[in-house]
């Protein structure tokens, strides 16, 4: 049993108790709703429910996109043990060969529980919004190729960025879908009246996501809004979820409050897109196919364009940016729990509720993990 300020669903009890049976949340309320014995007061302890993260490369010096099994599950161990208890690996674009190839790595390990899925980042994307991505592994949507790389995740393909602009985007929202999987629409260079289109010929037909708002995409302008403004227009109607990167490199603390602000925390899920630096030093690293460079914590494309390749930010990381950016703690965590648990179809994890899967993550009041809790049981704490 765990007491001290409970943050679920939105809201926050300051004087909180949660009881685990099992792999299952029993009890997440006040304390003096619960009938048992009392553990003292800890009014310093903070419990959120275990982060989810729905666009992640890597960490500790592995990515997803190229690493062995041993370094993919390096790297889930790794955010694992600050708090994000569902992570979904994420992938660049590459040739249809190279996405088989990481499938088969992945996909049993998706099935054995270590992660949460796949997310295919691309290759249907923009070349002129490609950002970190090797712009000669983009083609344009083509169903058939999509339809094998999904037969070849067996069933562990969850979501997929794809350029609103892209070939056959209707036909590719429809088989994504048909699979289970969430679209998400990014990296893109369409204008907002083409984005506006196509979000709301999707959005009927259920789940839409849009991938890193304000990055790998125009920026927002007065005569020209762009994608940017067709999906905070879109997100305000509740027709699809926009990602943050809000990890004080990818977006400004001021940019973060002002989308809470417009759209509020159930259209909003708070991502790292981290790659293999996150939890490293400064140094040299790869995003796929392509080399980067890491100073100051940020990385970038090695070479001409310079692009922010990736965060190397974990999700408390990203959680505590947002807080100090001026976002409620309750809005900030329902942002990187409950939305993107909600995103994925996932009724199992997100809100500390009975019933729910015992994943907790307990930090201090500066939100510095302290312990973490899986499928209730204690997950093993790395040096930071």
């Amino acid at each position: 049993m765990l007491r001290g300020r409970l943050v679920t669903g939105g809201s926050v009890v300051d004087d909180g108790v949660l009881a685990v049976a099992g792999d299952r949340v029993a009890f997440a309320g006040p304390a003096r709703d619960w009938t048992g014995a009392l553990p003292a007061p800890a009014p310093q302890t903070l419990l959120l429910p275990g982060l989810v993260d729905l666009h992640c490369h890597g960490a500790a010096g592995h990515g997803f996109p190229d690493a062995d099994v041993a370094g993919v599950r390096a790297a889930a161990a790794h955010h694992r043990a600050r708090g994000t208890t569902t992570l979904v690996a994420s992938l660049v674009s590459a040739p249809a060969a190279v996405l088989r190839e990481r499938l088969a790595v992945l996909a049993p390990l998706v099935e054995a529980g270590e992660l949460a899925g796949v997310h295919l980042e691309g290759p249907f994307l923009s070349a002129a919004r490609c950002g970190a991505q090797d712009p000669s592994a983009l083609v344009p949507g083509d169903p058939a190729l999509l339809a094998e790389l999904l037969a070849a995740g067996r069933g562990t393909v969850v979501a997929m960025t794809l350029a609103p602009e892209t070939a056959h985007r209707a036909e590719l929202v429809d088989l994504l879908r048909a699979h289970g999987a969430l679209p998400s629409f990014g990296h893109t260079d369409a204008d907002a009246a083409e984005v506006t289109a196509a979000i709301r010929a999707a959005a009927p037909g259920g789940r839409l996501s849009a991938t890193h708002l304000f990055n790998g995409m125009p920026p927002l302008l007065s005569r020209a809004p762009g994608p940017v403004a067709a999906c905070l227009a879109a997100a305000a109607r509740g027709e699809l979820v926009v990602e943050l990167i809000g990890d004080g490199v990818h977006l400004s603390p001021e940019t973060v409050a002002t989308v809470f602000d417009l759209v509020g925390p159930r259209a909003i899920a708070l991502v790292t897109d981290a790659m293999a630096a996150a939890g490293m030093a400064d140094g040299s690293y790869r995003l796929g196919s392509l080399p980067v460079v890491v100073r100051d914590g940020v990385a970038r494309l090695t070479g001409g364009s310079a692009a922010i390749a990736g965060g190397t930010a974990r999700l408390v990381d990203v959680v505590r940016a947002t807080v100090a950016a001026g976002v409620p703690l309750a809005d900030a965590v329902l942002a990187a729990s409950g939305t993107p648990a909600r995103l994925l179809g996932r009724q199992d994890v997100g809100e500390l509720a009975p019933g729910r899967r015992a994943d907790v993550l307990v930090t201090d009041p500066d939100l510095n993990p302290t312990a973490v809790l899986r499928a209730g049981a204690w997950v093993q704490r790395e040096e930071s």
